[in-house]
């Protein structure tokens, strides 16, 4: 029987088997380990092992150290968790739960459902996505490849927000201050980005307050205009000139 295997890159770092903790040995172990987990199933040669934890500065006997740093993981992990020599690799079953992997699917799985205007199954899964991505991903990692991963999971968080406050617009109800919430929060993470606007305007409005919607549209207007020379969308102008209408 396969063991459980849980990892937690974003927020505190966890490595859980079989519903044990393990305390991977310091910094340099759990970067170790982290980095080769996010490139599984490929194996990582050594030398890029070395870059990916001590970049342009390697200890002395950088392969040395490598070989020792190996031997403290594997004796927490287990040998079968961590395999090769030339080459390493994590080994995890297929069951296991990793975090930005859990994140990565669950917004696929959100954009895919409001496409189909499946609301009810876009919520969860942006939800999901949203909680994951929005945590502070290996805050001890310095290396551009975890500057990388941050770059990559910022765009998830924006992602899932769009998804989560979408779906809710679409629900409507009881859903609607979660979508003007949500909007509010996609225009803080990424204030260029028009559907954060777009989304709260039309959540504004959803809920009566087509006055709040207008000023929403306006400080787009104003950003754009002034950094980047450009003005709204074709989408973001019609829904101003509905909501100019019921005013």
């Amino acid at each position: 029987m396969q063991p459980s295997v849980r990892v937690q890159l974003c927020g505190p770092f966890l490595v859980e088997i079989d519903g044990r903790r393990v305390t991977l040995p310091g910094r340099q172990g759990r970067l170790l380990f982290a980095y080769l987990v996010l490139h599984r199933p490929r194996p990582v040669p050594r030398d890029r092992l070395i870059d990916a934890l001590w970049g342009a500065e390697p200890p002395p006997a950088a392969g040395s150290t490598l070989n020792a740093l190996i031997s403290r993981v594997r004796a927490t992990t287990g040998p079968a968790v961590l395999r090769g020599r030339s080459e390493l690799a994590v080994d995890l079953p297929a069951s296991a739960v990793v975090d930005v992997e859990t994140a990565l699917s669950s917004a696929h799985r959100a954009e895919s459902a409001v496409v189909a205007e499946e609301w009810r199954r876009a919520w969860p899964a942006a939800l999901t996505a949203r909680f994951i991505a929005g945590r502070p991903f290996l805050p001890e990692a310095t290396a551009p490849w975890a500057d990388s991963w941050r770059t990559r999971l910022d765009e998830v968080y924006a992602r899932a927000i769009e998804c989560y406050a979408t779906a809710c617009l679409s629900i409507g109800g009881a859903e609607l201050p979660g979508a003007e919430r949500a909007a509010r929060d996609l225009v803080d993470a990424a204030p260029l980005r028009e559907t954060g606007h777009l989304l709260l305007m039309r959540s504004l409005a959803a809920r009566g307050n087509v006055a709040e919607a207008l000023a929403a549209y306006e400080r787009l207007r104003v950003r754009l205009r002034d950094e980047l020379g450009v003005d709204p969308s074709a989408a973001v102008r019609s829904a101003h000139a509905d909501l100019l209408r019921l005013r």
